[in-house]
């Protein structure tokens, strides 16, 4: 596909309507409606955005023993995740549409295959005519998450060629697997998308990392959530007595294939941030360094990714 020389990407640092579904998804429509009349050809959500990044949550679980009111909120998650393809999927396709830009957006998927009962946290992507082009499913949830989350596998790792450059995700922490990552750039992603919940001042050492690895644009989106914005009536809530009011301060940024920032990460609220990429920067970055290219030595290493689908039960007829 031949790539325009420039695009206008739109990176959303936003709260979700916390366990909700459908009002997540109204926000989601809203904010890509106001990020299309911006200019964007591209716009991105942070991880988890519909219905949760469910943070200071436990879900009633330790070591050994499981909870009444934890299965309860679960079973609240479970309830508000996203089956992939579904009405809800529908409705951001047509956002996607309507605005005439391709949407990257985190959602917590509910398995619709097997039993129902695994979740996962994806990444969707919708093209400008609404139609879905594919998932990446997180590989590996980290800590607590893996309570509540499955392990995807190598048959959701797409990179997508668009008329803007190729276009990948990797999540939060699957950005320091860096097996992971040199499998993305073997795809050649140009534009590469970092969905997260990670605020901290180290994550900007990791994107600006990536970006000058990868000789690639790296799109980092946080939510912004206050403690407030959690539902009371949370069987769980209970658990957020002690935690800060501020529960994520965003830090979301824009990052050039040099490792230097476009857009310098926000804290405090919540916003869309607006860049104009010009994709020759990445070939002029590349003069020097090309992470699969002429500074590779597949004579000396070389990586073997398995994108098969896994499947536990393999019937014969």
């Amino acid at each position: 596909m031949t790539n325009q020389r420039n695009v206008r990407v739109a990176v959303v640092q936003a709260a979700s309507v916390i366990m909700d579904r459908e009002a997540s998804t109204e926000k989601a429509i809203a904010l890509t409606k106001e990020a299309g009349e911006k200019g964007a050809n591209m716009v991105v959500f942070p991880e988890a955005f519909i219905p949760a990044y469910p943070r200071g949550l436990s879900f009633g679980a330790v070591v050994g023993s499981r909870s009444p009111e934890g299965r309860k909120d679960w079973l609240r998650y479970w309830e508000n995740a996203v089956p992939v393809p579904s009405e809800t999927t529908k409705r951001l396709g047509e956002a996607a549409r309507e605005a005439g830009v391709y949407l990257v957006i985190g959602l917590i998927e509910r398995d619709t295959e097997y039993s129902g009962g695994t979740l996962y946290c994806s990444v969707l992507f919708f093209g400008p005519d609404g139609s879905l082009l594919g998932k990446h499913r997180k590989l590996k949830p980290t800590g607590s998450e893996r309570l509540i989350w499955g392990e995807g596998d190598g048959s959701t790792l797409p990179v997508f060629d668009t008329p803007y450059g190729k276009i990948g995700a990797l999540i939060c922490w699957e950005n320091y697997m860096p097996l992971a990552r040199a499998a993305m750039y073997a795809k050649g992603v140009q534009i590469y998308i970092a969905p997260t919940a990670d605020s901290r001042e180290l994550w900007q050492s990791t994107i600006r990392h990536i970006a000058a690895e990868g000789r690639c644009f790296v799109l980092s989106c946080n939510q912004y959530v206050n403690k407030e914005m959690y539902p009371k009536d949370l069987a769980g809530y209970a658990e957020l007595e002690h935690s800060p009011e501020e529960m994520c301060p965003g830090g979301s940024a824009i990052v050039g294939p040099l490792g230097d920032y476009i857009k310098e990460p926000v804290f405090g609220k919540e916003d869309i941030l607006i860049a104009d990429l010009n994709l020759h920067d990445i070939a002029y970055s590349q003069f020097d360094f090309d992470v699969v290219g002429h500074y590779s030595r597949p004579d000396v290493f070389q990586l073997l990714v398995n994108e098969e689908k896994k499947e536990n039960v393999h019937f014969k007829k």
